[in-house]
């Protein structure tokens, strides 16, 4: 085909042991593009409803982008995407790095699995020759030894995405992690695919995508790649860039938002990656403190979060690290000579936070090496820090005690202990086997009015930025397919990067701040363009890097002549089918809530978010109303169903 995709799947049955391929139309592309929407419209049509995740008829698959693959700029990300043992609502989880455009590389849009095997197995795919092989021998091993072993069977060319011991061990925060450790982390699909004894996929392709026309596509490419080339930085600029970290009293004390020009936060993710934000969100309160309880600039302040500071991280660094087709490079390799660490990757900001800020743990070390263990071990470190929290409180609490914790004292701040836990929890071992499958199961066997210390949502630890800073963040934690998840659309957050200049066309209605109608609209507009740009494979940050030729790329690369409006409708597609999905599954959306310190009831007395309380029910059904659904209980309208070609849906839901 010379549409820039390929119309091919791939169905791997290991029960069966077979492997079939599936033509796809063309239809499906246009109404679905790639990434988790082609996942959303195959996952719900062949996976039977209310099947036990962990079951054999549980699908889940690995879903390259509609660009991943090509030289489009920021397109380097892949998909996991299946039924949330986590949550029991629609999962997904994505990943950069270099694993995504080797399964185009093969020839495939998407690689699906279903059924279980009896023992362990790994897939091959190299060069054509595909093989359900045994895994009995990288069975047990973190996700870098097996990939080491399976590189010196296939060799060294071959790309691997697997579970580590904690996915083995069916932890519900397990990941699937590819290229030594880079994670798809949310939702705990890795736990899916230790339940089918599946330890990895091996991919070695040598199939070439095409494109419909690939001069006028590499010429945008070549344009926009230029645009965001600056001269080397001059003493004041770099002056500057080396200060940011440290400017988080200034910045919260003259209310400065976190953006700016886009070649400068291109170049600050450059130098630092996210962890910029570990001192600046923790003194703004945008990170949540000692299991959202706390203060940052009282419980944990500036003198004790610059020891997390990137610019601290960056001593270690080695060398800059990016995804495939990625101009910017916001990752980096980092030398530990303190923990005999040769090569590790630069921790995110999440995982600085949720080993961090929210465990009052300014341990930079502790962290480091909680990264590589997490790395390794292929788990969230947003879930396995949210638990460990909540553990942490349950010990003050005296709900459990050193003979429930194999006598580790878990109080805030003890780094190491909290390395001692995450290595507990990786293994399930001891009191790391309650707490392996996230903080709502750990409640739940532990009792004693443990409930109250749960940061969740429909079970999903929440992610590691406060809506009292981001309002509309609380939505999408109570509401969105995949609850607790910053990643998921929030008109607020997106707004930190010039949204409104990244495709010509796609603009929020004027006065959105101010006026409650028009940012319902927005939150419509923005949640629709963010599943598009998630199902293209482009990068999260990518509207934060200024004008981007989004249409321009994909009508070129498919020959399509797509517009915005089209886009737009094709998102509301994708996040429809989405929210069917968990109503299909019996979710009970529209009466989530999250817990009171989240959104502030009550709310703090000093500080930052000082009296904000945030209101999010109204603004869901307000935006219930704008996506064509009953406010009442978030179904989808009949009518709404029938206008996005999803009638295959009503008989499920009516």
């Amino acid at each position: 085909m010379d549409t820039g995709f390929f119309g091919k799947i791939l169905w791997v049955n290991l029960t069966e042991e077979s492997i079939v391929e599936e033509l796809l139309p063309k239809e499906m592309y246009l109404q679905y593009l790639g990434g988790y929407g082609l996942a959303a419209r195959l996952i719900y049509e062949h996976m039977p409803a209310n099947r036990d995740p962990l079951s054999p008829e549980s699908i889940f698959g690995f879903f390259p982008g509609l660009l991943t693959g090509t030289a489009a700029p920021l397109s380097g990300r892949y998909m996991v995407a299946g039924k949330s043992p986590l949550t029991n609502t629609w999962g997904d989880a994505n990943s950069g790095g270099t694993f995504g455009p080797e399964i185009k590389r093969c020839g495939y849009d998407a690689i699906l699995f279903k059924g279980a095997s009896s023992t362990p197995k790994y897939v091959s795919i190299i060069d054509e020759n595909m093989e359900i092989l045994d895994a009995s021998e990288i069975w047990g091993l973190d996700i870098i030894e097996a990939e080491i072993k399976l590189k010196e069977v296939h060799g060294k060319f071959i790309k691997a995405s697997g579970i580590g011991v904690a996915g083995e061990k069916l932890s519900k925060i397990s990941g699937i992690a590819n290229d030594k450790g880079r994670i798809a982390a949310r939702s705990g699909i890795g736990a899916i695919m230790g339940s089918k004894k599946l330890k990895a996929l091996v991919l070695r392709g040598n199939k070439k995508i095409s494109f419909y026309n690939k001069n006028r596509f590499l010429e945008f490419v070549r344009i926009y790649n230029a645009s965001g080339t600056q001269k080397e930085p001059n003493k004041l600029i770099r002056s500057i860039l080396r200060n940011v970290p440290n400017l988080a009293k200034t910045i919260r004390r003259f209310r400065i938002g976190l953006t700016g020009p886009p070649k400068m936060i291109r170049e600050i993710y450059k130098s630092f990656g996210t962890s910029v934000g570990n001192t600046i969100s923790t003194e703004t309160n945008d990170s949540p403190i000692k299991n959202w309880s706390g203060i940052g600039m009282y419980d944990f302040p500036f003198k004790k979060s610059k020891h997390l500071s990137a610019i601290n991280i960056q001593k270690y660094k080695i060398r800059e690290y990016g995804c495939f087709s990625c101009p910017v490079q916001c990752g980096a390799i980092l030398k530990i000579p303190e923990l005999n660490l040769e090569e590790t990757y630069l921790p995110e900001y999440e995982t600085c936070c949720s080993f961090g800020a929210l465990l009052l743990n300014n341990d930079l070390l502790s962290i480091l090496e909680i990264n590589e263990l997490c790395n390794r071990g292929a788990i969230d470190t947003i879930s396995t820090g949210a638990t460990i929290a909540f553990a942490i409180e349950c010990f003050e609490n005296g709900i459990l005690t050193t003979e429930d914790t194999d006598g580790l004292e878990l109080t805030w701040g003890n780094s190491k202990a909290i390395v001692e836990l995450v290595k507990k929890i990786i293994n399930r071992e001891g009191i790391g086997d309650v707490l392996a499958d996230g903080t709502e199961i750990a409640a739940q066997k532990i009792g004693k009015g443990s409930k109250k210390f749960m940061m969740t949502s429909l079970g999903s630890e929440v992610a590691m930025h406060n809506p009292r800073v981001f309002p509309s963040l609380a939505l999408t934690y109570a509401y969105d397919p995949t609850p607790g998840r910053h990643t998921a659309a929030s008109i607020d957050f997106i707004d930190i990067g010039p949204i409104n200049k990244f495709q010509k066309g796609f603009k929020l209605p004027s006065g959105w701040k101010k006026d409650q109608r028009k940012k319902q609209e927005g939150q419509k507009l923005t949640t629709c363009f963010h599943q598009v740009l998630n199902s293209v494979g482009l990068c999260s940050f990518s509207t934060l890097f200024g004008s981007y030729p989004f249409i321009d790329l994909i009508n070129s690369f498919t020959g399509w002549s797509i517009t915005v409006d089209e886009l737009i409708k094709i998102g509301l597609r994708i996040q429809t089918l989405r929210q069917a999905f968990n109503l299909r599954e019996g979710i009970d959306i529209i009466n989530n809530k999250l817990p009171g310190r989240i959104t502030g009831h009550p709310p703090d007395k000093t500080g930052p978010t000082k009296g904000i309380s945030i209101e999010y029910e109204e603004l869901y059904k307000g935006y219930c109303k704008e996506m064509g659904w009953n406010p009442e209980n978030g179904y989808p309208l009949k009518e709404t169903l029938k206008n996005l070609k999803l009638d295959f849906v009503i008989k499920d839901l009516y």
